[in-house]
């Protein structure tokens, strides 16, 4: 959405205190281990834009809580498979042999939305070594939360959504003007299917100081029912909806959400 139109169609500057109060009602707590998932544009003309969205939150969950976000970077794959858009087959040869390292100090998001990209350099914030799927998180336990992101499984239980399931104090998921087909939890369950497909990727990497492409096999993850899921769970009762300024949000247990994904597709995805 244009900003001339976000502009329109809101009443009043969004403020930090409204986005932190906001929260507070659908309820986001200090202490809180908080995934999101965001639109910029969805919570209306903010005062301060991103930084603004970033601080808010940040206050929210508080010095003992941690805030985590997607970063994921899907320039950094085989150029075979691009399709928003293609480029010629002809490239190939040079993208592969040329295209730098994956460097999660300065290696940008892509589709991730503007607060997420903003979350990835904000001061305290620490980002995980996967150059596709990497996460952003700050707060009291981001390093953990980030360490050690296995090439593959990308999303599996010892990436950092697993981390984030298997979280003593149950992390919360929130989808701040996003809708389910953006809930990338729910590939972690994906990765829990017993006959699950597969499919070989590639992605320049740095090993041992040197730029190589690294082809590896991992799932062929498919997010196409993930709306459909999500609005099956909402049924169950356990989600907490309400407004963060415009946007229309959703608060859940990640864990509560990944084991429901996990059961509805044992019973409907074929595989």
């Amino acid at each position: 959405m244009k900003e001339k139109d976000v502009i329109g169609t809101t009443r009043s500057p969004i403020t930090i205190n409204q986005i932190i109060e906001d929260a507070g009602h659908l309820g986001i707590s200090r202490s809180d281990m908080l995934l999101v998932h965001s639109s910029l544009s969805s919570i209306g003309w903010v005062c301060g834009g991103p930084q603004a969205v970033v601080q808010a939150l940040l206050t929210a969950v508080g010095e003992g809580g941690t805030l985590v976000m997607p970063a994921q970077s899907s320039d950094w794959s085989d150029p075979a498979e691009w399709e928003n858009p293609p480029v010629p087959e002809t490239w190939r040869k040079v993208i592969y042999e040329e295209w730098p390292a994956f460097d999660p100090a300065i290696t940008p998001t892509r589709g991730m939305g503007r607060i997420a990209e903003l979350f990835r350099t904000f001061p305290g914030t620490y980002r995980s070594n996967h150059p596709q799927v990497s996460f952003c998180a700050n707060g009291a336990f981001a390093a953990s939360i980030v360490a050690d992101h296995p090439l593959t499984p990308q999303f599996g239980p010892d990436s950092p959504l697993g981390k984030l399931y298997a979280w003593p104090s149950k992390a919360k998921v929130l989808l701040l003007g996003v809708g389910y087909d953006s809930c990338t939890s729910f590939h972690l369950a994906e990765t829990l299917l017993e006959g699950m497909p597969r499919k070989s990727m590639g992605a320049p990497i740095a090993v041992k100081g040197e730029r190589v492409w690294q082809q590896f096999e991992d799932y062929d993850y498919d997010s196409g029912n993930f709306a459909e899921i999500g609005r099956r769970f909402d049924e169950q009762g356990e989600v907490r909806t309400g407004y963060i300024g415009r946007a229309y949000c959703r608060l859940f247990g990640m864990r509560e959400a990944v084991d429901y994904a996990g059961r509805w597709l044992m019973e409907n995805r074929k595989v």
